[in-house]
């Protein structure tokens, strides 16, 4: 019972805190550090990953299917993608992404990219993904995004930080965060696929359960994120972030 309810708790810290701009990996991190799950196999992270994955394609299918026609759009999103998967492939690689994983930095990275957030969303609106985004646009977004592999930073948060910088509105940088999440995530997955080999993959209920529950909570989020984003200001996630920030370096030097 205490594996199924761990398994709830962890795909809704992954569904939610994927594509709003707070860092899932700070949060699964956090989250299974203060409660001490049991629950820290590396396909149990997949099949969470598995399920926002599912999520986003089932969401924008529309979208995507389009891209097949819109070739430029299509190789904007894959040289958008190639830092954070070159870079991340080495990183993971390396071991270097272990470094990053400790409460101090992600109380930092947190507080920090939370400043940075609050004043991207103050600047002007003057582009639209339609007519405006181009090479130089996307690969400045993508070098951004790279800064994602450090935990706190939050990929959704830096990519949609990028997109505000470049005075695209919130919508179309929410958008162009969600397209660029599928080979961040696909990558992330596919890099911990590796890592298993097929004696410890077993198919069970706790790993249909994690994906389930992924793609419902994933769903949810991107839908009512969207609707958010087209009324409201980012100023919510920031004090969010701040106040996290504040919460953790009490908890570090007290």
């Amino acid at each position: 019972m205490a594996e199924f309810f761990e398994i709830i708790i962890l795909s809704a810290t992954q569904g939610i805190s994927e594509f709003i701009p707070v860092s899932s990996s700070a949060h699964l991190y956090l989250i299974s550090e203060v409660q001490n799950f049991e629950i820290k196999s590396l396909l149990t992270d997949v099949s969470l990953h598995l399920g926002s994955l599912l999520a986003i394609l089932f969401y924008f299918k529309e979208d995507f299917l389009k891209l097949f026609k819109d070739k430029k759009l299509l190789k904007l999103l894959v040289f958008g993608s190639l830092p954070l998967v070159l870079v991340g492939f080495v990183v993971f690689k390396t071991g270097l992404i272990n470094h990053f994983r400790n409460i101090e930095v992600i109380a930092w990275t947190t507080i920090i990219f939370a400043i940075f957030l609050y004043i991207a969303d103050k600047f002007t609106i003057r582009k639209k993904i339609e007519t405006d985004l181009d090479l130089r646009s996307i690969l400045a977004i993508g070098i951004f995004q790279v800064l994602a592999l450090v935990p706190g930073v939050s990929r959704a948060g830096i990519v949609i930080t990028a997109g505000r910088l470049l005075n695209f509105d919130r919508y179309d940088s929410t958008k162009i965060s969600f397209y660029l999440s599928v080979p961040a995530i696909a990558g992330a997955s596919f890099l911990n696929l590796k890592e298993l080999t097929f004696s410890n993959i077993e198919i069970n209920f706790m790993v249909l359960l994690a994906v389930i529950c992924s793609f419902i909570f994933s769903y949810i989020t991107i839908k009512y994120f969207l609707i958010f984003v087209k009324k409201f200001s980012m100023n919510f996630f920031v004090i969010y972030r701040i106040c996290l920030g504040l919460i953790l370096f009490w908890f570090i030097y007290t």
